[in-house]
């Protein structure tokens, strides 16, 4: 099953009425009419609501709510509003509530609050999933279900620990296998009855805070098994569902680059994949462009959902900055550039109270349709629907993959050494930043997934190596393709133990290098580093590269590893294998990417504009649509490079004419 069908780009966003009096609702259409909204996300905190006692159901503000949608034309993306308890079922099953990281049962309050291995949850959830679907599959405004809200949180209470337990025995079978794959010979740890396994919490295996563990086998299986029981609750909604709705799509929306979940172990359970982007106010435009790549890897490249943006400013930062003029409008296409077939907003109407009401709104208290931001709203609901089915369904044709590994970032960021410094997001956003401002289509995708369609594998920071990877991007590089990897990739299995061979492990005979030591210095101490043409600095780890059969591309320049390789290239069969062995600052990234995909053809045509961000997508039927979006605040002078239509102004362009896109502009090519 795949993303609801619909005539062209979904577009509106989370809509709250039960917070406003019913008279209030018929504003609202009418502004909905006004901007071309026709989605709207329902009952996602609405449990209280719907159901205010343990027997008892109430539906009559849902029941308004989907009628008055589909009597004004709108489809609705239902939510089962289970992601915060109902403040009756913390109070008579106080077992709902979670135990955090320090060992303390909360009392009722906030939300995501539940444990997910509690049995009380469970009935509650599914029952009341279960009453919606059989009460909604068949209304004519139902687009699609929406299970709970940004799942997110651990539990560490001692029915989870029961139920971790429970998965370790399913996953190792005997404790003997369980002692070797977390090493417990180390500090006196091996274990000679299940039952003397603990979560790893402050009160256990964890020192120096919550990222940094003294046994990373432990705290990698309680991540997994984290992931794996927020699942399990996911899935058991969508069973509920499927009894009544076996057809509509089920999502849930993610977070992007989100440490505490694998949303790779979640892919395959979604009907379609669907994400909330809040980048950083100081993040640049790839950071939100990873996430929409990242997300729409999670279902082979399928279009996902942007479930969710704010229409002018967040609140829940220590400063909240507000999109500028056109800002809104960039980030729209660029979502729609990466494949999202639908827009939505956090959120339509402004709350009046509590911690979100300073987040911004479609429409803000007052219910006014002369506000800037509302006018912009609009604005691009009418180009959104003049669009119309377009660009629908379409694909992006990537010849570039970045693997992203959640275990790696788990294990890279729990353990002691070589430096705290390294943060596994931000060296992979490097790299993507690189790539995607060379003009190249990016797809990122997990370990697991098929390398045949690309010619170039990115593998940051890759720091476990896990079943027959080695050998696939080996045979990658054979047959032509290049690769790159970085420091700290390959260094330990899936237990995160060490290879007991040199560094990088399986990879280093690809890479054609030894490494047995490595540096590590503060954060404000950089090493320079000659790359030929360019010489460019590097910090955090530095590690002392032996070439064993790769060449030097790049050398350290100082300390008593002066001289020594840095960046090596690596000729295997046909193709190439990198290795950059610090973390080189942007301009030095940059510099070695490029390298990578000239080789291939893949630096674009406007890489010496790199405000300007390019993406194709190709539409079910063949037609390629190039998006060219500003992120400059001055215009952006360009020299078409293909003959083509832009579906936004309907103007042509020849090839070898002037293109001109204005500040935070867009172009949207319908290549000829």
């Amino acid at each position: 099953m795949t993303a609801p069908r619909t005539p062209k780009i979904s577009y509106g966003g989370d809509y709250n009425p039960e917070q406003w009096p019913e008279d209030v609702w018929d504003d609202d259409h009418r502004l909905f009419t006004e901007a071309a909204i026709d989605t709207l996300t329902v009952g996602v905190f609405s449990w209280s609501l719907t159901q205010p006692g343990p027997d008892t159901y109430d539906f009559t503000m849902l029941d308004r709510v989907l009628d008055r949608a589909a009597a004004e034309g709108r489809r609705v993306c239902l939510a089962t509003g289970t992601a915060a308890l109902p403040p009756w079922l913390a109070k008579s099953h106080p077992e709902v509530n979670r135990t955090d990281f320090e060992g303390r049962r909360h009392r009722y309050g906030q939300r995501h609050n539940f444990c997910p291995s509690s049995t009380a949850y469970r009935d509650a959830a599914t029952a009341l999933a279960a009453r919606l679907a059989e009460r909604y599959a068949d209304h004519p405004a139902l687009l699609a279900w929406h299970i709970n809200n940004e799942y997110g949180g651990a539990c560490y209470c001692d029915r989870c620990a029961d139920a971790f337990r429970g998965r370790l025995r399913e996953r190792y079978g005997t404790l003997d296998a369980l002692n070797d794959a977390w090493w417990t010979t180390f500090w006196s740890h091996r274990y000679t009855d299940w039952d003397q396994i603990e979560p790893p919490s402050a009160l256990t295996e964890h020192w120096r805070g919550p990222d940094h563990t003294a046994f990373q086998g432990i705290t990698l299986d309680y991540h997994r098994f984290t992931t794996d029981a927020l699942l399990g609750c996911f899935l058991a909604e969508k069973e509920a569902i499927r009894a009544h709705d076996p057809d509509t799509p089920v999502t849930t929306n993610f977070m992007g680059l989100y440490r505490p979940l694998d949303y790779h172990r979640w892919a395959p359970h979604l009907d379609f994949a669907s994400w909330d982007s809040y980048p950083p106010p100081d993040a640049p435009p790839t950071r939100a462009a990873l996430g929409h790549a990242l997300t729409r890897g999670l279902k082979d490249g399928a279009p996902f959902w942007l479930m969710e943006q704010t229409p002018s400013t967040t609140a829940c930062r220590d400063a909240n900055p507000l999109r500028r003029p056109g800002e809104l409008r960039l980030a729209t296409w660029q979502a729609v550039a990466h494949g999202a077939d639908a827009t939505l907003y956090f959120q339509l109407r402004a709350s009046r109270g509590a911690c979100e009401k300073y987040h911004g709104a479609v429409i803000g208290h007052a219910g006014r349709n002369d506000t800037r931001v509302f006018r912009e709203v609009a604005e691009l609901g009418r180009e959104l629907a003049a669009l119309g089915e377009a660009t629908l369904g379409a694909r992006t044709p990537a010849r570039t993959a970045l693997l992203f590994d959640w275990d790696s970032w788990w294990a890279l960021e729990i353990s002691d050494g070589p430096s705290r410094a390294v943060r596994y997001p931000d060296v992979v956003h490097a790299y993507y930043r690189a790539a995607r401002e060379a003009g190249a289509d990016v797809d990122v995708v997990p370990v697991t997934a098929d390398l045949t369609p690309y010619d170039v594998v990115f593998a940051p920071v890759l720091h476990l190596v896990k079943d027959a990877l080695a050998d696939r991007l080996t045979a990658l590089t054979r047959r032509g393709g290049s690769v790159l990897a970085t420091f700290l990739t390959a260094r330990c299995d899936e237990h995160d133990r060490a290879f007991l061979t040199d560094v990088p492990g399986p990879l280093a005979p690809l890479l054609g290098i030894r490494i047995d030591e490595w540096d590590s210095r503060p954060e404000d101490v950089v090493q320079p580093v000659d790359l030929g043409e360019l010489h460019t600095t590097a910090r955090h780890v530095f590690e002392i590269v032996l070439p064993r059969g790769a060449e030097p591309v790049g050398t350290y320049g100082a300390d008593f590893y002066a001289g020594t390789p840095a960046v090596t290239r690596h000729r295997v069969g046909a193709g190439e294998a990198w290795y950059v062995a610090t973390a080189l600052d942007q301009p030095g990234v940059d510099h070695v990417v490029r390298r990578v995909l000239a080789r291939h053809d893949l630096v674009g045509p406007y890489a010496d504009h790199p405000a300007v961000e390019t993406a194709t997508r190709v539409t079910p039927d063949g037609t390629r649509l190039l998006f060219l979006l500003n992120h400059a605040p001055e215009p952006a002078r360009l020299t078409a490079h293909a003959t083509a239509e832009d579906l936004l102004t309907g103007k042509r362009t020849d090839r070898g004419e002037p293109l001109v896109l204005d500040p935070n502009g867009v172009a949207v090519l319908r290549l000829q």
